[in-house]
């Protein structure tokens, strides 16, 4: 029976050893997972690149619509404000005061005896400062504009050149506060005053009269 010698035996041997050495398995194992980690790392990189410029592109959007939005608040603040003044003009000119009307009516107030002399009209203003339109959660509510208190006093000069100077004074206050124009416009309490007691009698060229002075309050409006 033939004899079979295997002269690479050893050296099979020991190749065989050399791929079953830990050190060795352990360093490729090593290896593997190393790579393995910087596909990983790489991954995650290029997702966290991708996610940051997919933000910035979406922050953009937002940042677009903030201004757009702050936009039309400012022009919404500007057009309520211009409202308030159109109203408030519109209410100036529907209640302002006309002097032409006073002057009707004094012409149609007439007293024998009674001249009036002078006339002064008093017109006064306290301002109060106004309030800005609030916005709460969408939801505007308008300011009150900036208002004014008017005062107008009337102030009339006038001679009382009847037969007994100063009778006709009382008169000539009451046709005043009973004409429809001052009726209707004057205040309705102390409407019509007397400043100052009569002068002494005076002579105009052989007519004696007396000086006084009246004055009229108007009710104060808020213009």
């Amino acid at each position: 029976m033939p004899i079979s010698i295997n002269l690479l035996a050893e050296a099979q041997a020991a190749e065989e050893l050399r791929r079953r050495d830990p050190v060795k398995r352990a360093i490729f194992i090593g290896i593997s997972l190393v790579a393995v980690f910087f596909v990983w790392y790489a991954a995650v990189v290029g997702y966290a690149l991708v996610a940051k410029e997919s933000n910035t592109g979406e922050q953009e959007i937002i940042d677009a619509r903030t201004n757009a939005y702050n936009q039309v608040m400012l022009a919404q603040k500007t057009l309520d404000s211009i409202k308030l003044k159109v109203a408030a003009l519109k209410k100036l000119q529907a209640q302002r005061f006309l002097q032409a009307n006073l002057l009707n009516a004094l012409q149609q107030t007439t007293v024998d005896g009674v001249q009036l002399t002078g006339l002064s009209l008093a017109q006064d203003y306290s301002l109060q400062a106004g309030t800005e339109a609030q916005n709460n959660n969408g939801v505007t509510t308008p300011g009150r504009p900036p208002t004014a208190i008017e005062r107008i006093t009337l102030r009339m000069d006038a001679r009382d050149y009847s037969a007994t100077p100063g009778d006709q004074i009382n008169n000539f206050m009451t046709a005043i506060a009973r004409q429809p124009y001052f009726q209707q416009t004057l205040a309705k309490t102390n409407a019509v005053q007397l400043t100052s007691a009569p002068s002494a009698p005076q002579d105009d060229n052989g007519k004696t009269y007396v000086t006084f002075s009246l004055q009229c309050q108007f009710p104060d409006r808020i213009r």
